[in-house]
């Protein structure tokens, strides 16, 4: 497949995917998610290292072409909730997943972090889970995941109030086991995925599997639940004001509905 919003290359057995919408932060749209999928889906390497063009890993969705369509269109009945095609990509993956954090990792950039079984972040790093502040709840790490890296205190106090938090307080509260210099990161990031990647790959597949089946929820039934309320959510007048107001860039103004 050939890609248009990511880059995808190989170093020995180790393949990397660089989300490469820089002058948008790396926001994601459809085409974004499914290359994607299909680059997790497809690979034959050993281990990936996931990170972003640019000065920001992934802002998350773009709201423009993304989130604000979602407020006016009518509910789909026939549709049935389920783990998004990417996110069930990352997270049933056999192949160990690094993410090299370059720099903004918010909303659906945190989510893709939290999904990666390593996290290399660079000082210039911020991390946020920015859902609350569209009106709209995580995706499914934010829920499954997040709590088992750094508690469920600061999970609550991460999702609850929607707060960036830099990479030293990140590494505080366990949420990247590295923090290096930006000149640093690939290279460090690189090495661990290389480490993994010369270990025997049928050991590493069953211990990824062991470990999703011994300490992850059921990504599906989970995956169902947000698509779910996110689909009741997206027709509320609070993401209707958590979208405009950050297009119009001003504090927004929530009423419960």
């Amino acid at each position: 497949m050939s890609y248009t919003e990511i880059d995808y290359a190989t170093d020995g057995e180790v393949g990397v995917i660089t989300l490469n919408r820089p002058e948008a932060h790396n926001a994601l749209t459809w085409t974004t998610y499914g290359e994607l999928e299909d680059a997790v889906r497809s690979t034959s390497a050993r281990c990936l290292v996931i990170t972003g063009a640019g000065r920001s890993f992934c802002s998350g969705d773009d709201v423009k072409q993304l989130m604000s369509t979602f407020a006016d269109r009518e509910p789909d009945t026939t549709r049935v909730p389920r783990l998004t095609p990417a996110a069930e990509a990352l997270l049933y993956s056999n192949v160990p997943l690094v993410a090299a954090v370059n720099g903004a990792a918010v909303g659906w950039g945190m989510e893709l972090a939290l999904m990666c079984d390593l996290r290399v972040a660079s000082t210039a790093a911020r991390f946020g889970e920015l859902f609350v502040k569209r009106g709209l709840v995580t995706d499914v790490p934010g829920i499954g995941r997040l709590a088992q890296l750094v508690g469920r205190e600061k999970a609550a106090e991460l999702v609850f109030t929607g707060e960036i938090i830099d990479a030293a307080e990140a590494q505080r509260i366990g949420l990247v086991g590295r923090v290096v210099e930006p000149d640093d990161l690939m290279s460090v990031a690189m090495e661990r995925a290389q480490t993994i990647a010369a270990n025997p790959p049928l050991a590493i597949a069953r211990m990824k599997a062991a470990m999703r089946d011994t300490l992850d929820p059921d990504w599906t039934a989970l995956g169902e639940w947000v698509s779910r309320n996110l689909g009741e959510l997206f027709r509320t007048e609070d993401h209707k004001e958590g979208v405009a107001s950050f297009l119009e860039k001003r504090p927004p103004r929530f009423v419960g509905r």
